[in-house]
């Protein structure tokens, strides 16, 4: 099975920490939907990220609007997108369908909701989240960051703590699968606010969250305001503590922490998200937009009139990387320590051969020496290499030390 990606472009405005590829102009808007539909029947008929005939020939079991601000287009436009797809792929019976979203852009009128009102017998017209279903969305991925004012205002974050509520209480009347974000390791957020945070999520009934560290990117606004001493630099002891205090709340819950960043109660993991982590392939549709196929890796330009120009001349506008044995190594061993799953001692003897398997296990000695890493067998035949509890939040450090250069 295989995933689409499709990044939309657009936000109404920056937040300070973000480094993704985006307009806050949305002037050509129009023009980039009927670049992104074009693209999606381009890869159709020349899959294979390197034009061979070899390609992504999988049905599709996931399609991703990601951004940038999905939910910053019109349902036609996205409607128009997910028809794409279906016209040009082969498509599971009820793939998943998630698009990226902003409580400010679920543009129910909050202002006359009244939650003692059973929404089943309004007798106003439809609302956005009855025209996401209606058009094949069957999961939200919501990014409410935080519940309190101060954070939003650092983050600069286009909406305010009312509209997150009232937005995940009409939400969670239509969408049972609904994902929200989260940022821990703010500056001055205390644990005890970070728990509030984390127990407010909860009271939702939200069967998925990612949580992740504010970073501190280059070229952000976040990392000015840091120079400039305007705001304190995160404490990387603060947020280690805030992902702990995460962990074990979420699993007292009923939370799998099945990657680094993400948690689904059973039956709702992120289907997409999880196809990264396993190495299944990919198809990344619109600017920056990365695809992958098994053996090559390839990315779009990051500019949308580029983009745009690109596609209108019939020409895909892609950069390709055609991976090495060490790289798919180094990657599967970056993938599988942020993950439940592990790495699979058999796998890499079998894929990569003895001499990575002694090089990975010589390397991995003093992680297990200071109980970061343990081996546990999955079953008779299988044995994987995985982060202990006290290792999880340094999996990304850890993998780097067990990657093979220069080979």
């Amino acid at each position: 099975m295989s995933g689409i990606y499709i990044h939309i472009p657009f936000c109404k405005q920056a937040c300070h920490y973000c480094d993704f590829h985006f307009s806050t102009n949305l002037k050509k808007k129009d023009e980039m939907v009927l670049a992104l539909a074009k693209e999606i029947e381009m890869r159709s008929k020349n899959t294979s990220i390197t034009h061979h005939p070899s390609s992504i020939t999988e049905p599709i079991e996931t399609i991703y609007f990601g951004g940038g601000t999905p939910s910053i287009l019109e349902i036609s436009d996205l409607k128009f997108l997910i028809d794409a797809v279906y016209k040009n792929y082969k498509v599971v019976e009820n793939p998943e369908i998630t698009v990226e979203a902003n409580p400010d852009d679920l543009n129910f009128d909050f202002a006359q909701y009244d939650k003692e009102v059973d929404l089943s017998v309004r007798a106003e017209s439809r609302t956005i989240f009855e025209e996401l279903q209606t058009i094949g969305v069957n999961r939200l991925s919501i990014g409410i960051q935080s519940f309190f004012e101060d954070d939003l205002k650092l983050m600069n974050r286009a909406h305010n703590v009312e509209e997150a509520k009232k937005c995940l209480e009409i939400a969670t009347q239509y969408f049972d699968n609904i994902s929200i974000d989260l940022i821990y390791g703010v500056p001055q957020m205390s644990n005890e606010k970070w728990l509030q945070n984390i127990e407010t999520a909860l009271s939702f009934g939200v069967q998925h969250i990612s949580s992740y560290a504010l970073t501190v990117e280059p070229k952000t606004a976040l990392h000015s305001f840091i120079q400039k001493g305007i705001i304190p630099s995160p404490d990387d002891e603060v947020a280690q503590e805030h992902f702990q205090i995460l962990v074990d709340k979420l699993s007292e819950n009923g939370f799998i922490h099945y990657e680094l960043s993400n948690f689904g109660k059973e039956n709702y993991l992120s289907k997409n998200n999880s196809s990264y982590w396993l190495g299944k392939k990919y198809i990344g549709i619109g600017p920056s937009a990365h695809s992958y196929d098994g053996k090559n890796r390839g990315w779009n330009v990051s500019n949308n009139s580029l983009y745009i120009k690109s596609i209108q001349e019939n020409k895909l506008p892609i950069e390709i990387e055609t991976l090495t044995k060490t790289d798919r190594y180094n990657e599967y061993i970056m993938t599988g320590l942020r993950t439940i799953w592990g790495v699979s001692l058999e796998r890499i003897e079998k894929e990569f051969g003895k001499t990575y398997l002694d090089y990975l296990l010589m390397q991995s000695k003093k992680h297990f020496e200071q109980e970061l890493l343990e081996c546990v067998k999955s079953s008779e035949v299988e044995t994987i290499l995985k982060t202990t509890k006290k290792g999880k939040f340094l999996s990304d450090g850890i993998a780097s030390d067990l990657f093979l250069l220069n080979k």
